[in-house]
């Protein structure tokens, strides 16, 4: 068993409506040369941000400040949020806690509005654990109140998604 899913579990990612999971195939095909990496939006046109699965016009606030730099290798496990995020009446603690720039963000529930959820970008997650409750040996963290959140193998979720970029 890993990260709280049983043998022959499958992952499901809750991704806004409009997003669809070849998303990873249409990240790297925008731009090849840079392997999934854009120019930043006018006010960091300086910088690079890496491209997530899930497009910047999907991804409201809040959303997860931090690093913008794209991670390194791929992580052995990502962050996936359950249905049991309740997106704490908009005021999510664990977006606070991730460190890569939209990374995490809200997705309203657009059947019973205001609601919504948080989710997380997969390309864009580099598998801190930060968001979570649960630490070692049971002990518990400022994470996800909820236990939302579980760390999936990287081999799941790219059953689910597609092969992603490092």
């Amino acid at each position: 068993m890993l990260g709280g899913l049983g043998a022959g579990s499958s992952v499901r990612l809750y991704l806004p409506s409009g997003v669809h999971v070849a998303g990873v195939e249409n990240v790297m095909n925008q731009n090849p040369g840079a392997y999934g990496i854009i120019s930043a939006m006018a006010a960091e046109a300086d910088s690079l941000k890496p491209a997530g699965m899930v497009p910047d016009e999907f991804k409201f606030e809040p959303k997860s400040k931090g690093l913008l730099t794209p991670r390194k290798k791929k992580p052995k496990e990502l962050a996936v949020i359950t249905e049991c995020c309740t997106g704490c009446a908009g005021s999510p603690a664990c977006v606070e806690y991730c460190p890569v720039e939209d990374c995490m963000f809200w997705v309203p529930d657009e059947d019973h509005p205001p609601f919504g959820r948080i989710q997380v970008d997969p390309i864009l997650c580099i598998g801190c654990k930060k968001c979570l409750s649960k630490g070692p040996d049971g002990c518990f963290l400022d994470g996800c109140p909820w236990d939302a959140i579980v760390m999936v193998d990287t081999v799941e979720v790219e059953k689910e998604v597609g092969v992603m970029p490092i």
